[in-house]
């Protein structure tokens, strides 16, 4: 349910969400970074200890089956999963390991995901531990943390000053920053290239990985063009649509909506969507096919709010 409390403190102060949608894979041993390297989009390996990155895991042709958040611990590289892909993950991985000294393990049972995000919450955090991550253009913070002690651990956390707020909340903000969700924006379908990904998530630099060819063809010699992208949707008055909705022009179906909300701060409903190429100019007018009534969308820059100057 959506909180306006917990909206503010998001926005304004400091607020900690447990991520109970997510799911935590410990990959260990000496050849974790390198193992991982062959198979995700990002440059793991340039990761510092204690850094973060976006990555996704494809198929050969290019397809996603997952994104994910990575992780580099000392001993370890935690990878933040949808929770309900968690295990068939874990046993896809589990399948590629050969000769490599590296081990995987669901630790979704044994660890939770625990997020700050907020202007306030670097003070908030202070001397935690916990990894900077700034996920949805504001200041945030994750902590793994095992799930003995979770209470003790977010009752710390709110007699610091973070204000608990639910997902529900944090998902106005996700798509105010213009971060598509995978199982909600992106699915076994989708190109990375169409939902945005290599601005965050996809290295062009580093070695070979699983479904390259196909990124590196559609960027090289396809000049980056996609039959569909997602693009950010300020919507007229009326009733939010829901996800899957036609997006049209001129009776052309041009696109499906993802995503939408209200979002208190442009005080209008938004939308995430995919639409054909020539329908992602910022202005381009779109018919949201929706019961009772039409809505329109109007396409907008992503994200729809920048908050990134807010807090340090």
């Amino acid at each position: 349910m959506f909180s306006p409390d917990g909206y503010r403190a998001l926005t304004e102060r400091a607020a900690l969400v447990r991520r109970t949608d997510r799911g935590v894979l410990a990959v260990t041993g000496a050849d974790r970074l390198s193992w991982l390297q062959g198979l995700l989009t990002n440059d793991v390996m340039a990761l510092p200890t204690g850094g973060v990155c976006d990555a996704a895991y494809l198929t050969p042709q290019g397809r996603m089956i997952t994104d994910l958040r990575v992780f580099n611990l000392q001993d370890r590289v935690l990878l933040d999963v949808p929770a309900s892909l968690a295990e068939a993950l874990q046993q896809r991985l589990d399948g590629l390991l050969f000769s490599e000294d590296a081990q995987i393990a669901n630790q979704s049972t044994d660890m939770s995901v625990v997020e700050v995000h907020g202007p306030q919450a670097s003070a908030v955090v202070d001397g935690l531990g916990m990894t900077r991550d700034d996920a949805f253009d504001l200041p945030g913070f994750t902590a793994f943390v095992p799930s003995a002690v979770i209470e003790m651990f977010v009752q710390n956390l709110t007699g610091r000053g973070a204000e608990a707020t639910t997902l529900e909340t944090l998902d106005i903000v996700r798509i105010e920053a213009g971060r598509p969700a995978f199982l909600v924006d992106m699915d076994e379908h989708t190109i990375p290239l169409e939902a945005g990904l290599e601005q965050r998530a996809i290295s062009f630099t580093k070695g070979c990985y699983v479904g390259q060819e196909v990124i590196v063809r559609v960027t090289h010699r396809g000049g980056g063009r996609v039959a569909k992208k997602l693009v950010g949707l300020r919507l007229s008055k009326g009733q939010l649509p829901a996800g899957g909705e036609v997006l049209s022009s001129a009776g052309r179906d041009v696109g499906r909506l993802t995503s939408s909300a209200w979002s208190p701060a442009v005080e209008s409903g938004i939308a995430l969507g995919y639409v054909h190429r020539d329908f992602t100019a910022p202005g381009t007018m779109l018919n949201v096919s929706t019961s009772p009534a039409q809505l329109t969308g109007e396409v907008t820059p992503l994200p729809f709010i920048r908050r990134k100057s807010t807090g340090s």
